[in-house]
């Protein structure tokens, strides 16, 4: 089964309807042990770094995580936010992240980029590093929809698969073994979305 982790930070039934129009049903929970015998996960999520680390402690979700991802190796997906919650800190606050990608969390720089837009709204391409499972039948005119003041600084390369131009070029997607983040919206991003979220449930 798969499990879209509930911590009351995301927009989990949209989800859930696009994986039920690719014939793929799922459960919205937090309960620890749907988690932990969860076939694949999905963390979702909207809103800031610090109020999702909170919430994840707060109901007991991170240990029941942690046994899944790193123990059982349960592939899983983190969305926008659950992105970057995998990561070891945000600029936007001040608790730690999960720490599973060795990164951290940083702002647009509207120092540098004085017209730059922040927060980053719309749709754009993904520049695709590397091959990943996650990817397949996805090409560089493959637009996705993102919508995020802050992105993810990974400081081993070999994580990045994906990067999008927006000022600088930032890290859109990573993956590391089980573990694998996308900025955008799969679930608002159209035929291109249903694909990623296609090709997740088939690795």
């Amino acid at each position: 089964m798969i499990v879209i982790i509930d911590y009351g930070m995301g927009n989990l039934n949209s989800i859930k309807n696009i994986l039920k129009k690719i014939g793929v049903s799922a459960l919205i929970t937090s309960n620890h042990a749907e988690i932990r015998s969860a076939s694949k996960l999905i963390l979702p999520g909207v809103g800031a770094f610090d109020n999702g680390m909170k919430n994840l402690k707060d109901m007991g979700i991170i240990e029941a995580l942690n046994e899944a991802v790193l123990i059982h190796r349960t592939p899983i997906l983190g969305i926008c936010l659950g992105m970057q919650l995998m990561t070891r800190s945000s600029e936007e606050g001040i608790l730690p992240g999960l720490g599973w990608i060795d990164g951290k969390t940083v702002r647009f720089n509207r120092h540098d980029y004085p017209d730059l837009r922040v927060p980053n709204i719309g749709w754009n391409v993904l520049d695709i590093n590397r091959q990943n499972p996650l990817f397949q039948g996805i090409d560089g005119s493959s637009r996705f929809y993102f919508v995020h003041s802050y992105h993810v600084c990974c400081n081993d390369s070999n994580d990045v698969v994906a990067t999008t131009p927006y000022g600088i070029k930032f890290t859109s997607a990573f993956a590391k073994e089980n573990i694998i983040g996308v900025q955008f919206h799969p679930e608002k991003s159209l035929r291109f979305g249903f694909r990623v979220l296609e090709n997740f449930v088939n690795i």
